[in-house]
């Protein structure tokens, strides 16, 4: 089995973008799904941003735990949300969180993407579901996304590299719409899909920050470094598509769905 890619990211940068996601704005099909006092375990959960929206709906005769494999993450988390007495965080891969409690609920918000082994890492949350649990995930498909109007041919040239390089490393580049196949798989029951499609346009305040992600994926130095392009091509795409965004942007739209499950009643 390929082993997932370890993908270079600055921390720091990586914890403002997560600190800056809500559950409202970011996850914003889940809120059905959240009643009080249940079990929830988020895969992937960041910093913990969205996972302590959770905890403020379940209360505390509920219980969140937030799981991610960056122990910076994981540690900025603690910092700012460790006071939320129904939310636990913990630096650990989902296939290496051992644990005998159940759960209700598990969520894995934009982290699928990134795994070579999708589906082991669904039957491992499987695993950890209460009877009539649900499993609940929030993922791209890459090759969907919209720019209005196209951004510069270096961009295109870049995100076409950045995706050959994702499938020559098993990542799944549209693994939106592979999941309810891969539900259907674990042997889940009652999969719905819903539309979640992060729309920006440029009259969000956050605009600039969410449109101009792909000037900061474009300092991947990996992508260069791994033969998929020139370094000089890669640093012209991440200049060119920040002054587009400055100055031609009207929208991006990045193709998002949430795919939910059950697991079968005994």
């Amino acid at each position: 089995m390929k082993q997932n890619k370890i993908v270079k990211r600055d921390s720091k940068e990586g914890s403002e973008v997560y600190n800056n996601r809500s559950l409202e704005v970011d996850y914003r099909t889940l809120k059905p799904l959240l009643r009080k006092d249940i079990r929830v375990l988020d895969v992937g959960c960041g910093t913990g941003a969205i996972s302590k929206d959770v905890a403020a709906i379940i209360g505390n005769g509920g219980k969140i735990i937030g799981i991610d494999k960056d122990p910076n993450f994981i540690e900025n988390g603690i910092a700012n949300y460790g006071h939320i007495q129904n939310l636990e965080l913990i630096s650990t891969d989902i296939f290496d969180f051992n644990t005998e409690q159940k759960f209700d609920l598990i969520i894995s918000a934009r982290m699928l993407q990134w795994l070579a082994n999708p589906k082991e890492a669904l039957l491992k949350m499987k695993s950890l579901l209460n009877s009539n649990g649900v499993i609940s995930i929030l993922d791209y498909n890459h090759k969907k996304i919209q720019w209005n109007p196209n951004p510069p041919q270096s961009m295109i040239e870049f995100y076409e590299a950045f995706l050959k390089w994702r499938e020559n490393e098993g990542m799944n580049n549209e693994i939106a719409d592979y999941l309810p196949s891969l539900f259907r798989d674990i042997g889940l029951t009652n999969i719905l899909t819903l539309n979640s499609d992060e729309y920006y346009t440029r009259e969000r305040k956050d605009f600039k920050s969410k449109v101009g992600i792909w000037s900061k994926v474009a300092g991947l130095k990996q992508i260069s470094e791994e033969g998929y392009m020139d370094d000089s091509q890669r640093l012209i795409a991440a200049k060119e598509y920040n002054n587009w965004v400055e100055t031609e942007a009207i929208s991006m739209t990045m193709k998002l769905s949430e795919t939910r499950g059950e697991i079968a009643s005994l």
